[in-house]
């Protein structure tokens, strides 16, 4: 009777397993529609491929506008509607144009704060994510009370994996212009970082087989947002470093911002003396590229992620129309 106890173990053990790895693939996507209305079709075209694809889910990495389109009430019930759009679940991180660079008399000389709190009740409003089937999102906001207005700061977890967003967005990361916008940084820069802290531990604590990030800035576009006191990205390289250095296993940093597809190895380890291996970094199109990345994700391989971009050939510079 034992015996056939341990068998029944060790089977429903191997099964655990087998499900446990199963391979999946996300959608990457970000940046757009700029040119607005004429990136309308090109980007209702994107997402009726994405859901060709059937991903577990897609991420959007921020500026669903471009820093000239008017930062209006109505404008984010456009791009609402546009998430409903997309058939799996989408998981939104908050972007500059939709907020740090409203003050621009182009986008409205809105006040960028009040902003802000528009785009918390707007999508964040509950812990759900958007897309036509949400899913349920555990919020920094829920788990540390401290940092209760974050609710845009999330993780969930799919086939072994941590996916993390987290609220980290161009323009300096709102580090910059006047004091009310560097002390609106420095609070949000302490959530952010306590975030990565809490996600990678979790990870840890759980034996959980990678983590991906995902936000908006581009971190790596100057070696100096790294190391200069008055960049409004360094505290964040510094903790993904020190924090990915010692995880050991694979960690893919997720972004937008510039526009042009990259995947790299864009960190070093802490004493800087050789390339951080189990970090890669993807930053999806966007702009004029109204395109996004299928990413792959098998956790039985060594090194899990692979990347394929979709390129819509009717969505070309040239056939925008």
């Amino acid at each position: 009777m034992k015996l056939h106890k341990i068998l029944l173990l060790c089977l429903l053990a191997i099964l655990s397993q087998t499900c446990f790895a199963q391979a999946f693939k996300f959608v990457a996507l970000g940046d757009m529609p700029y040119s607005i209305p004429d990136d309308y079709n090109r980007y209702e075209r994107l997402i009726r491929a994405i859901n060709q694809t059937n991903p577990s889910f897609t991420i959007f990495v921020g500026d669903t506008k471009s820093g000239s389109t008017p930062c209006t009430d109505q404008y984010n019930e456009i791009v609402k509607n546009y998430f409903k759009q997309f058939n799996m679940p989408l998981i939104y991180s908050i972007g500059d144009n939709e907020w740090t660079d409203c003050h621009r008399p182009l986008a409205g000389s809105y006040d960028p704060l009040e902003r802000l709190e528009k785009l918390r009740a707007t999508f964040f409003a509950d812990s759900k994510s958007q897309g036509n089937k949400p899913i349920s999102l555990h919020r920094q906001a829920d788990i540390m009370p401290h940092f209760s207005q974050y609710v845009e700061n999330v993780y969930w977890i799919k086939n072994g994996f941590l996916f993390v967003s987290l609220h980290i967005p161009g323009s300096n990361n709102n580090f910059e212009r006047n004091d009310e916008a560097m002390n609106e940084y420095r609070h949000r820069n302490e959530a952010n970082l306590a975030w990565i802290d809490y996600t990678f531990r979790f990870a840890e604590k759980n034996n959980l087989s990678g983590i991906v990030f995902s936000y908006q800035a581009d971190m790596f576009y100057a070696p100096s947002q790294a190391t200069e006191l008055s960049s409004g990205y360094r505290d964040t390289l510094n903790s993904f470093t020190s924090h990915a250095e010692a995880f050991k296993k694979p960690v893919l940093l997720v972004h937008g911002d510039s526009h042009r597809l990259k995947i790299d190895q864009p960190l070093k380890t802490v004493n800087q003396k050789f390339v951080l291996e189990n970090v890669i970094r993807l930053q999806v199109m966007g702009e004029d590229q109204v395109q996004a990345v299928e990413i792959g994700v098998d956790p039985s391989s060594e090194q899990p992620f692979s990347f394929k971009p979709l390129i819509l050939k009717s969505n070309g510079l040239y056939r925008k129309n």
